[in-house]
C-alpha cells in the first residue's frame, strides 16, 4: 500500500499534549525474538513482482507454524502460479461461539533496485535502533507481527471463543494475482471472518511524542480517467487555434482549479472531532467547525489550505501523465491525459465522472475512465470493537486518543468490505516516515516491538470468551 504519512505544522505543534512514548517494551522477550527471527527472514526473501517470489516466502512461514506445533490441516498455502502464492493459517478456538478475527497482511513488495539503494534491499540490516530492507514499512511488519502472535497464544494453550486466521496474500502492490481477492473467490470458507484487522493504522508521531494512535476505517475509491482530444492536424508553419494540445491544456486547467463539494462519513467526521483536541490554534477550531457543519466556509476553506486534511474533505482529481503531437514540426493530431481521483466512499463514480464533464465543458474533449471503479463502504466504528482498541492503546500509551481515519491510498481492505467483512488498520506501530516504497525502506526497533505486544494484547481481548458481544 501507498501511506502518506504526512501532517500539517499546526497537527504538530502539539506542546499541550500530555502523552509521550510511555511504552517500555524495548524488544527483550522471547517473542521479540521470535517476531524479529521471522522479519528477517520475510525481508530476506524477494518477493517483488519482477523476479521475486511470494509462494516462497508463503511456504518459509508455514514451516515455521508447523514447527511451532499447527497441524498440518491448520496450515494451508494456497498456490497461484508458479511465484504466487497466499499464505492461511487458524488457530482454533474452543467452544466457538463467533465468527472468526481475520489478521490480513501482503508479503509482496514494490520493487527496489540495489543501485538506488545505500543498504541492500533484502538483506535486514539492523543500525542506530533501526530495521532497514524492502518491505519493513509495508507490509512484513504486520506478517511478521501476526504471525508472531498466534504463535504465542498457541505456546500458552490459549483458546478463545472464536478462531483467528491469519492470512498473508500476494499482488497488493499491483501484480495480475491479487491473493485476497482470488481466496475470497476460489477459498471464501479460509478467510471468511467477522471483522478483519489489516494495514492502513498506525501511530502519530513528532519529536518522539505519540500523538494518537489512528485506526484505518475507511478507503478512498481509486479511479483513473483518460482525457482525450483528437485533430486532423497540419504543417505547424500554419497553425490555427482549434489545436489539440491547447484544448487538452485548458480542460486541465479546469480540472485543477476545481474543487469537489465537502461530504463527510462517521469515519471523517469522528476524524476532524478528534483531531481538534490535539490540534491548537485556528486549524484545531476548523476542525470542530466542520465536524458541527461541513457547509461552514470559512472552516473548509482553512482546512483545504492542507494537503492532508483536504483530502479527507472531499473527492480529489489530479493530472498525473501527459501525452501528445507526433512530430515537432507538425499541428497535433492527438492529446491525451491521466487524471486520477481519489473518490469519497460515498460519493458515486459515475457522478464524478459527469462532474468532470460538465467542469470541463468542452465536447471535444473525451473523458473516459481506464477500469471501472471498486467502491467499498467504511466500515462500522462500534462501540465494542472501538473500546477495545482504546482500552489496549491506554495500557501502552496513556494519554494518546484513539482516531478513525479515512486512508487517501488503497489496500486490499476493498475487497474484503465488498465482500461483507469490516476491516480495520490496526497495527500499534508508531513509526513517523518509513520511506515506504523508496530508499533505505525504514522502521524504528522500538515502534516494531510496541506493535508486537500491542497486537497481542488487543487480539486477546477480542476473542476472549468474556469479550464484549
Amino acid at each position: 500500500m501507498t501511506t502518506i504519512r504526512r501532517y500539517s505544522a499546526a497537527a504538530l505543534l502539539l506542546a499541550a499534549i500530555p502523552a509521550l512514548a510511555g511504552a517500555q517494551h524495548i524488544g527483550k522477550t522471547r517473542w521479540d525474538s521470535t517476531a524479529r527471527d521471522l522479519f528477517k527472514e520475510l525481508i530476506e526473501i524477494n518477493t517483488t513482482e519482477s523476479s521475486g517470489s511470494t509462494l516462497t516466502a508463503a511456504r518459509a512461514m508455514a514451516a515455521r507454524l508447523q514447527a511451532a506445533g499447527f497441524p498440518d490441516s491448520d496450515v494451508v498455502v494456497i498456490r497461484q502460479n508458479d511465484r504466487k502464492g497466499n499464505l492461511v493459517a487458524r488457530l482454533r478456538g474452543k467452544n466457538v461461539t463467533r465468527k472468526p478475527l481475520l489478521l490480513l497482511s501482503h508479503i509482496d513488495v514494490v520493487e527496489a533496485k540495489a543501485e538506488d539503494w545505500t543498504l541492500p534491499p533484502f538483506t535486514f540490516v539492523e543500525k542506530d535502533s533501526t530495521f532497514y530492507g524492502r518491505g519493513v514499512a509495508d507490509d512484513k511488519d504486520d506478517s511478521a507481527m501476526h504471525l508472531t502472535t498466534i504463535m504465542r497464544l498457541k505456546a500458552e494453550g490459549y483458546a478463545g471463543d472464536r478462531d483467528i486466521i491469519v492470512a498473508l496474500t500476494a499482488d497488493e502492490e499491483g501484480g495480475p494475482d491479487n491473493g485476497v481477492d482470488y481466496l475470497l473467490e476460489h477459498h471464501r470458507a479460509l478467510i471468511d471472518a467477522e471483522y478483519a484487522f489489516n494495514e492502513g493504522g498506525g501511530g502519530r508521531v513528532r519529536d518522539g511524542r505519540y500523538l494518537s494512535h489512528d485506526i484505518q476505517a475507511a478507503e478512498k475509491v481509486y479511479v483513473d480517467f483518460q482525457l482525450e482530444t483528437t485533430n486532423p492536424g497540419g504543417h505547424s508553419s500554419q497553425p490555427v487555434k482549434d489545436n489539440a494540445i491547447t484544448q487538452l491544456s485548458q480542460a486541465l486547467v479546469k480540472v485543477g482549479a476545481f474543487d469537489f463539494p465537502v461530504h463527510l462519513n462517521d469515519v471523517t467526521r469522528t476524524y476532524f472531532e478528534r483531531s481538534a483536541a490535539i490540534t491548537p490554534g485556528p486549524m484545531g477550531e476548523a476542525m470542530r467547525a466542520v465536524a458541527r457543519n461541513p457547509n461552514d466556509a470559512r472552516a473548509v476553506a482553512l482546512l483545504s489550505s492542507d494537503k492532508a486534511y483536504n483530502s479527507q474533505l472531499r473527492t480529489s482529481c489530479v493530472a498525473t501523465m501527459l501525452e501528445g503531437g507526433h512530430a515537432p514540426n507538425a499541428l497535433p493530431q492527438r492529446a491525451r491525459a491521466n487524471v486520477n481521483c481519489r473518490i469519497l466512499p460515498n460519493d458515486d463514480p459515475e457522478e464524478i465522472h459527469r462532474t468532470l464533464e460538465r467542469v470541463i465543458g468542452d465536447p471535444k474533449v473525451t473523458v473516459k475512465p481506464v477500469a471501472p471503479a471498486k467502491p467499498s463502504p467504511p466500515s462500522p466504528l462500534t462501540p465494542a470493537l472501538m473500546g477495545e482498541v482504546e482500552r489496549v492503546t491506554k495500557e501502552m500509551w496513556p494519554g494518546v486518543p484513539v482516531i478513525p481515519t479515512m486512508s487517501t491510498g488503497a489496500t486490499d481492505g476493498l475487497y474484503l468490505r465488498n465482500a461483507g467483512i469490516p476491516v480495520y488498520g490496526v497495527s500499534g506501530f508508531f513509526y513517523g516516515d518509513t520511506f515506504a516504497h523508496g530508499m533505505n525502506e525504514r522502521i524504528p526497533q522500538k515502534a516494531f516491538f510496541e506493535g508486537i505486544e500491542f497486537t497481542y494484547r488487543l487480539v486477546k481481548r477480542v476473542t476472549a470468551p468474556s469479550a464484549v458481544q
